[in-house]
């Protein structure tokens, strides 16, 4: 019986010991755990589930914009023993840009604001992504793949200016110096906190940073390479319009991400975007029709297929600004002028981009840039000024945008094409282009020829 009552004091003893040391290592362990989900943002998962599925899917409707759509859109205009050439450039850019813009390509554009020239090298090889991109609600591995989409797309724009004539090896080392030295700078400026940013000017998908960059870069490149054979004296006939207006579809389509993922979010802002892109294009498609109807007679299906693109690319700058109201003027005006674009730098500076690439989308781009000063105004139910910033002021800064952006352009494309052409010649023979790209570049034709 002692010895039984001597065990118990000693049994509540521990019993009461084990129970402190418990509670002491269960606030320690939860006290750690709280300490580490303040410290470590990876644990926090603020992105938007909705906005993000989104631009992911508007990753791949740029995506398909080049894949296919402005390979077939460009392989249908020209002859037929060039157009695999024009498939097979497309898609090289399209995996040298990715590649690259991996690498560096990214940090460059979007990396940590320094100079507000170019972005610092914090991101290369992307070993330094956010949790979420700041100042949206999606992760910047999202953000990431869709800029990359941007920057795929905006040196393929370019192939339409030396088709049927470049070389291919040319082709791609200069599309892929182009996408570093002079893409990536001006999407920092403008998209990426540079310099134009704190200016102020309005881009929301591209008129600036895509499409003047890119028009006016083709247009110096088609000045250096040259005139095709024979043109202007004998006619170029596209070999398949069918292909042309099935890739205006795909571009179409695709455009609509291009523009509504530019909101960065599954939302109103979204749909206004999509909206006036799909109205601006079906207005510009209609009245390029009329133009042809007076002019030559008759309404052409590459005529209806390049009034789209230029309305498509009319509005890009001006997208997620406008009412569709002003949607439908910025159509209109995109055909009247773009058409006759088409005629000046053709038949007056006697320029052969072969595509027209620049009266299409650098010209569309420039005027698009432009009328957003105007009609992002509240006056035409536009979203409205930032304070202090009138019409005018905005018309300026939009001004001394573009045009620092096609000096940009214009320098960096006559440095990078007549550097690689000391080690890489920029045109093929012209028994090879007579024989045609498609078998002198590359060995073989998407089909036999007649």
């Amino acid at each position: 019986m002692k010895a039984g009552k001597g065990a118990r004091p000693w049994r509540q003893c521990a019993r009461r010991i084990a129970e402190s040391l418990t509670a002491i290592f269960g606030l320690l362990w939860t006290g750690n755990a709280l300490a580490q989900q303040a410290i470590d943002p990876q644990l926090i998962d603020p992105s938007n589930g909705g906005d993000t599925a989104w631009i992911l899917a508007a990753s791949a409707l740029v995506l398909l914009m080049t894949l296919p759509g402005l390979a077939l859109f460009y392989g249908g205009l020209v002859r037929a023993r060039h157009f695999l050439s024009v498939l097979l450039q497309c898609g090289a850019i399209a995996a040298i840009v990715s590649l690259l813009w991996v690498v560096v390509g990214y940090t460059l554009a979007f990396g940590s604001v320094s100079n507000g020239i170019i972005g610092a090298g914090n991101a290369w090889m992307l070993i330094s992504l956010g949790n979420i991109r700041e100042g949206l609600t999606i992760p910047e591995s999202s953000f990431v793949l869709f800029q990359m989409t941007f920057a795929i797309i905006t040196p393929a724009l370019m192939v339409g200016a030396w088709v049927e004539r470049a070389r291919f090896g040319w082709v791609i080392a200069f599309c892929a110096l182009w996408s570093l030295i002079v893409y990536a700078p001006v999407a920092h400026w403008i998209w990426g906190g540079g310099w134009l940013a704190a200016m102020g000017v309005l881009d929301f998908a591209g008129g600036i940073v895509v499409h003047t960059t890119a028009g006016v870069s083709a247009l110096v490149a088609a000045m250096m390479l040259g005139k095709r054979l024979e043109w202007p004296h004998k006619l170029h006939v596209p070999h398949s319009p069918a292909l042309t207006v099935a890739g205006a579809g795909l571009l179409w389509v695709g455009w609509f991400g291009f523009n509504g993922g530019s909101s960065f979010g599954a939302g109103d802002d979204a749909a206004a975007a999509i909206i006036n892109t799909h109205i601006a294009a079906s207005v510009a498609a209609l009245v390029w029709l009329l133009i042809e109807r007076i002019k030559v007679g008759k309404p052409t299906a590459i005529g209806f297929a390049t009034g789209a693109i230029a309305g498509l690319a009319t509005i890009t700058p001006a997208a997620g600004y406008v009412s569709p109201g002003a949607a439908i003027i910025i159509g209109l005006l995109a055909a009247l002028v773009c058409y006759h674009a088409i005629g000046l730098v053709k038949n007056v500076f006697a320029i052969d981009d072969s595509l027209d690439v620049f009266a299409v989308h650098g010209v569309g781009g420039i005027l698009g840039s432009l009328l957003v000063a105007i009609f992002t105004s509240a006056m035409f139910n536009g979203v409205g000024y930032v304070e202090g910033v009138g019409m005018i002021g905005q018309l300026v800064i939009q001004a001394i945008a573009i045009g620092a952006v096609a000096l940009w352009s214009i320098i960096g494309t006559l440095i990078i094409g007549f550097a690689l052409s000391m080690v890489l010649p920029m045109r093929v023979s012209k028994d090879d282009e007579r024989e045609g790209l498609d078998l002198t570049q590359h060995g073989e034709r998407a089909w036999e020829l007649d």
